[in-house]
C-alpha cells in the first residue's frame, strides 16, 4: 500500500526505480508489437471479441462496467459471453463455467459477481483463447468480452476499451515498478475507447485522448447478506454510523462514496481480492457493516445479521452506447460475410 500511495502522490524517490521502469517498458512494447492481434474473423474466432481492460495496477471500475455492457447488449438482441482470467481461482481444471452456484475460491471474486448479477455464460482460463473455444463450443454466443484482457495479447480482438480511474487517473504516468502502469500511457491511443469512471480530476490521463467517455458509478441499493432484503440508501434507518469493509483496489472510492450518500463510516480497508472470514466481520462498537458487492459475494455463505453490500450500476453517455453498438454491428457484419463466404466456397 506505501509503494501504491507513492505512485499516486508523486514521491521522489521513486526515480531510484527508473531503469526499472524502462526495461519493463521496453519489454512491454516489444510484446505488444509481436503479438498483439487485431481482427477475430482472421485468427479464426466465430464472433467478435470486445475487450475490457486498463492500463494501471488496481481497480477502475472494469467489473460494472462489463456488466453494463452485457445489459446494453442483451437490449440491442445480442446473446453476449464472457472470459475472464480469474484472479485468484482455484477451479478443479481449465477451462472452468462459472455459475451462480460457484464459490469465489473456484471461480474468482469477479466472474462471480458478474454471473450473479448478469447469469451470463462466462468461462475463466489463464489461456483466454481457450477460454473462447470452450465458451463457444457450450453456449449459442454472438459476441464474446473478455474481463480484464487487455494485456492477453495472445487473445485477438475487435474493439478495445480502457478504464481509467477518473480521481486517481495515471498517477505519476510511468510504468512498473516507478509508477502503476502496466503499459505507457501511448497505449490508449490504440484502444477504440477510454472511459473515466468518475469525476475527471485524477493526474496522468494524457492529452492525446481525444474524447475520452464519461462514466458514474450510481449506488442504487443496500442488500443484506443475511436475508437479501434490499434498502434504498435514503431509506436506510439504522443509523448513519456504520462499518465499512473494502477489499477493491481502491477502498478510498467506496469509503467517499458511502460519505456522499450521508453515512460516516469507520474505514476497514483490505487488499483487493482478500479473503473474508467471519472473524474479520466482528468489529466494535456493534454498528451495521456495509462492504462492496464484490467483498459480498465472498461472505453470501455466511449469512450473517448486519451485514450489508452496497450495489452501484455504471451509467454510460448515450452517445458512446450509440458508437458500441454501430461498431460491434460492423465487426458482426465482416464476421458473417466471412462465414458465407466460406460456405459459398
Amino acid at each position: 500500500m506505501s509503494l501504491q500511495r507513492a505512485w499516486y502522490s508523486g514521491a521522489g524517490w521513486l526515480k531510484c526505480l527508473r531503469p526499472l521502469s524502462s526495461l519493463f517498458k521496453l519489454l512491454v512494447r516489444r510484446r505488444f508489437l509481436s503479438q498483439r492481434r487485431v481482427g477475430t474473423a482472421a485468427a479464426g474466432i466465430a464472433v467478435p471479441v470486445v475487450i475490457v481492460g486498463n492500463i494501471s495496477i488496481g481497480g477502475t471500475g472494469k467489473t460494472p462496467l462489463v456488466i453494463a455492457l452485457i445489459e446494453l447488449l442483451r437490449s440491442a438482441g445480442y446473446r453476449p459471453g464472457v472470459v475472464s482470467r480469474g484472479y485468484g481461482a482455484k477451479p478443479p481444471s481449465y477451462p472452468w463455467q462459472v455459475t451462480a452456484g460457484t464459490l469465489p475460491a473456484e471461480g474468482g471474486d469477479e466472474p462471480c459477481l458478474i454471473v450473479q448479477r448478469t447469469d451470463v455464460p462466462l468461462f475463466i482460463d489463464p489461456d483466454r483463447p481457450r477460454a473462447v473455444a470452450a465458451l463457444l463450443a457450450a453456449h449459442d454466443c454472438d459476441v464474446i468480452i473478455s474481463d480484464d484482457g487487455l494485456q492477453h495479447y495472445a487473445l485477438a480482438r475487435d474493439l478495445e476499451i480502457a478504464v481509467i480511474d477518473g480521481v486517481r487517473g495515471l498517477g505519476n504516468a510511468r510504468c512498473l515498478p516507478e509508477g502503476p502502469l502496466r503499459e505507457p500511457p501511448e497505449r490508449l491511443m490504440q484502444v477504440d475507447w477510454v472511459i473515466i469512471n468518475g469525476q475527471d480530476h485524477g493526474s496522468g490521463v494524457p492529452e492525446l485522448v481525444q474524447a475520452p467517455v464519461a462514466m458514474q458509478l450510481i449506488p442504487s441499493r443496500l442488500i443484506s447478506l443475511h436475508d437479501a432484503e434490499q434498502v434504498a440508501p435514503d431509506r436506510w434507518s439504522q443509523g448513519r454510523k456504520v462499518h465499512a469493509v473494502a477489499g477493491i483496489g481502491n477502498p478510498g472510492r467506496f469509503f467517499d462514496t458511502l460519505r456522499t450518500l450521508g453515512f460516516d463510516p469507520i474505514e476497514h480497508p483490505l487488499a483487493d481480492h482478500a479473503d473474508i472470514t467471519p472473524e474479520m466481520l466482528e468489529f466494535d462498537p456493534l454498528l451495521p457493516v456495509i462492504m462492496t458487492e464484490k467483498d459480498a459475494v465472498k461472505c453470501r455463505t455466511l449469512h450473517k445479521q448486519g451485514c450489508w453490500a452496497l450495489r452501484v450500476d455504471a451509467q454510460l453517455d448515450a452517445e458512446f452506447q450509440t458508437q458500441f453498438l454501430q461498431r460491434l454491428a460492423q465487426v458482426s457484419a465482416q464476421h458473417t460475410g466471412q462465414h458465407n463466404g466460406s460456405e459459398t466456397a
